[in-house]
């Protein structure tokens, strides 16, 4: 098999089982989310193991990424190069965890409850791809 096609092959396993992950945990429930947020009120703890299990498979990512030469399939790893923490960094957290806290989505749950034709989930997927697009046309050039 090429490489394109290993490539799309992995992305897409990698794709079904994040999805399948995110559904058996109840990240595709807003409810659920806005629970785990709700640390004043009526607090769900348990989507506390979900986000252990996330930063348990980014630590052994990021400890994989010190040791091998290249990624299996491609040419090298694509890392960030910027570590300062700035203003647009902390403006554009600040929007994403109001509108997780406020939609109960964050964009990959999101986009996995798409099939579901929910329409809070559409108007959500709408508004965060508009938001993108005002990024990259806007606000980008702003910071530049």
């Amino acid at each position: 098999m090429n490489r394109v096609v290993m490539q799309t092959l992995a992305s897409l396993g990698c794709g079904v089982m994040f999805g399948f992950g995110l559904s058996l945990s109840g990240m595709l429930d807003p409810a659920r989310v806005q629970g785990f947020l709700d640390v004043f009120g009526v607090w769900d703890p348990s989507l506390m193991f979900v986000l252990g299990g996330a930063v348990g498979v980014a630590t052994v990512g990021m400890l994989l990424v010190r040791v091998m030469p290249r990624p299996v399939l491609a040419d090298a790893f694509n890392m960030p190069t910027k570590t300062q923490i700035d203003r647009p960094l902390v403006l554009g957290s600040a929007i994403f965890g109001i509108g997780w806290g406020l939609g109960g989505f964050c964009p990959g749950p999101a986009i996995a409850s798409l099939p579901m034709g929910y329409g809070a989930v559409l108007l959500f997927v709408a508004a965060m791809v508009l938001g993108m697009l005002l990024h990259d046309r806007v606000v980008a050039k702003v910071f530049r």
